[in-house]
């Protein structure tokens, strides 16, 4: 039976059809426009054939020439199987074969195709010859993809009302932040763009026309802007107290933004000449603020200045303009919650904080901090090799001729003294290229052999000191290799260990006989405390307090100006030296038969105690290292020296 004869309402089924022979071609055969369109649409079968399939059931419809009513009827896979091999028997291609059964089998399987293009919007169609046959009333779609419109008008609604993934506040906040920084490059249509398609809200409408006001110098709408801004800040439902504390803190932070527009406001007005209109803000808005009264007294002496550059010096001011509206603006954004308004540049700021985080996190970074996020590559973690450390000797000093006891780099790193058994001291000149050190001068005549050095905090003089046994100290002048001063107060003395005051103009010394002194550039005694057996000594910053390891295992602080001491440290065993770091802080302890220990000196806590060092009851010292002091080193008695983090 041909496919393609004309069907009367209640010929043969579809399965009486498929069994019949193929052989009988006695139908009526289409017009050759109908078979060129047939075959161009289905793209496989038998010329004239139309298969078309809605949902989970198909329904095929034989189309011929002359045909009014079709007759449909459902099936199943064994169906589809005798519909291929009718239509393989009748000549089809393999590979029209294999497409036809593709869309079928999708068909069963409740599953949409299409040889057509796929829209954007999730819609799918097909074309006949160029004209669109896919249509949404129900109708037939006519070529061969397995499916009908109502399966295609089903998939397309399916599409259209799928729901945007909704963003997690972290996604947001991400969103947030590029938009942020795209803007500030200038990519204004790129942030409108990726706001629009996230859905996201870079910050509130009120938010920017506060902004722009700021930007534009617009004062009076600056001020609407501003208490509507404070309200949604702390706006919300809470307890009768806690928005009592809450409307207070609105008032306390309205009020300081306030001061910082108007004084604003108050500087353009003088540059701008308006002396009168600066008056009127002066006294009128300033100061019923009762904000910072010491501050709205300068403000009111720069009345007094007779030109606009005058104005910008004393003021420490940029300036009417970008710059100064720049920087109010990034005060007043410190007011009010990221939720309302961003803080400045925050993407850059979260960056530069991962880069440093990474730094003092890296076993063996030892280069100067650098915040210039330029200078560092973002798409790879920061990572130092230990090739990098410094752990090779670069030069051998050999100008000494005994022991050296003691060796101090100066404050600028520029120079190195060392000190030895030899009388001598030894200024080497650091070539800051090559790190090569060369002998500047040698300084001679200490009797007893130099055993302590100490630099002035502005490295114009050098006190040596020597062991247990010597009653003297020398300050010598470094730029010129002159001894300013030799200083002696008893010969029963031992001044084996002195520090710099920070004013550079007075110094500690003492040692373990019980001397503790305080003396002038002179060598004069300014002040002494008795009954301190002083191992060690350290100036703090404050000027104040000094402090001293005596033989009780303890480190205390000493104030030459009240007359008062504490105790900071307190050991099991001698401290025989300690050191602190340039920021005050942390002291480095070495301690007899127990090493190195880390000491927290604001907290009165042992950090940490490092292992390996040989340390007896001869005085080694160690010392901070590196760039930002990440790094200790000290001697042994094992002819070793030792380095740690």
């Amino acid at each position: 039976m041909d496919y393609n004869s004309t069907r009367k309402p209640g010929s043969e089924t579809l399965a009486s059809a498929s069994s019949s022979s193929d052989s009988d071609t006695g139908g009526a055969s289409p017009p050759p426009r109908k078979k060129h369109r047939a075959s161009a649409a289905e793209g496989a079968g038998e010329p004239g054939a139309s298969a078309v399939l809605t949902g989970l059931s198909g329904v095929v419809l034989g189309r011929g020439a002359h045909s009014q009513a079709t007759s449909a009827i459902h099936f199943n896979r064994s169906v589809v199987n005798n519909l291929s091999s009718s239509m393989q028997a009748n000549g089809a291609g393999q590979g029209q074969e294999s497409s036809e059964l593709s869309c079928l089998n999708s068909a069963q399987n409740g599953e949409s195709s299409s040889v057509g293009g796929t829209h954007s919007n999730g819609l799918l169609s097909s074309t006949d010859n160029g004209n669109n046959v896919g249509t949404s009333n129900g109708s037939s779609v006519g070529p061969c993809t397995g499916t009908s419109a109502a399966s295609t008008a089903s998939s397309s609604e399916v599409g259209s009302l799928k729901k945007k993934k909704r963003l997690t506040q972290a996604e947001e906040d991400v969103i947030r932040l590029i938009g942020q920084h795209l803007h500030g490059l200038g990519l204004n249509q790129t942030v409108d763009l990726l706001m629009q398609e996230s859905g996201c809200r870079l910050e509130h409408p009120s938010a920017t026309k506060f902004r722009n006001h700021v930007m534009e110098g617009e004062w009076d709408k600056v001020s609407i802007c501003l208490q509507w801004l404070n309200n949604r800040t702390y706006s919300g439902q809470h307890g009768i107290c806690e928005r009592e504390i809450l409307l207070q803190k609105n008032q306390s932070i309205l009020g300081r933004m306030k001061f910082l527009l108007l004084q604003q406001k108050y500087l353009e007005y003088l540059e701008d000449g308006k002396v009168l209109e600066a008056l009127q803000v002066l006294r009128g808005e300033l100061t019923p603020l009762k904000y910072n009264t010491d501050r709205i007294h300068v403000l009111s002496g720069y009345l007094m200045c007779s030109h606009a550059e005058d104005l910008r010096a004393k003021a420490e001011w940029e300036g009417k303009g970008t710059a100064s509206r720049c920087r109010l603006l990034d005060k007043l954004q410190t007011y009010l919650p990221p939720s309302v308004m961003l803080p400045p540049r925050r993407l850059h700021t979260l960056l530069r904080q991962a880069v440093e985080l990474q730094r003092d996190r890296c076993l063996y970074h030892n280069t100067k901090l650098d915040n210039n996020l330029d200078s560092v590559s973002l798409l790879l973690d920061h990572v130092c090799s230990r090739l990098q450390f410094p752990c090779y000797t670069q030069q051998i000093l050999t100008e000494h001729c005994n022991e050296v006891w003691f060796c101090k780099f100066s404050n600028d790193g520029t120079k190195l003294a060392t000190g030895s058994k030899d009388t001598t001291v030894i200024i080497w000149q650091v070539d800051p290229e090559t790190h090569q050190l060369k002998l500047l001068r040698t300084l001679e005549g200490h009797a007893y052999g130099v055993s302590y050095l100490a630099w002035s905090p502005d490295d114009t003089y050098l006190i040596a000191c020597g062991p247990d046994d010597c009653s003297e100290l020398w300050l010598w002048n470094v730029q010129t290799g002159e001894l300013r001063t030799k200083m002696s107060q008893s010969h029963e003395d031992s001044l084996t260990s002195v520090a710099w005051n920070p004013d550079g103009k007075r110094f500690v010394t003492g040692g373990q006989r019980g001397q503790f002194y305080q003396c002038d550039l002179d060598g004069n005694l300014l002040d002494s405390w008795e009954g301190v057996r002083v191992q060690c000594l350290w100036c703090l910053n404050d000027g104040r307090i000094v402090l001293a390891s005596d033989t009780h295992q303890r480190i205390r602080g000493y104030n030459f100006e009240d007359l008062t001491d504490r105790n900071i440290v307190q050991e099991d065993h001698p401290i025989m030296s300690f050191t602190v770091s340039k920021n005050g802080r942390l002291a480095l302890l070495n301690v007899a038969t127990q090493g190195v220990h880390l000491w927290d000196l604001q907290d009165r806590v042992l950090v940490r105690k490092y292992q390996g060092v040989t340390q007896g009851f001869y005085t080694i010292h160690s010392c901070f290292g590196g760039h930002n002091e990440d790094f200790i080193a000290s001697g042994s008695e094992e002819n070793c020296s030792h380095m740690d983090s």
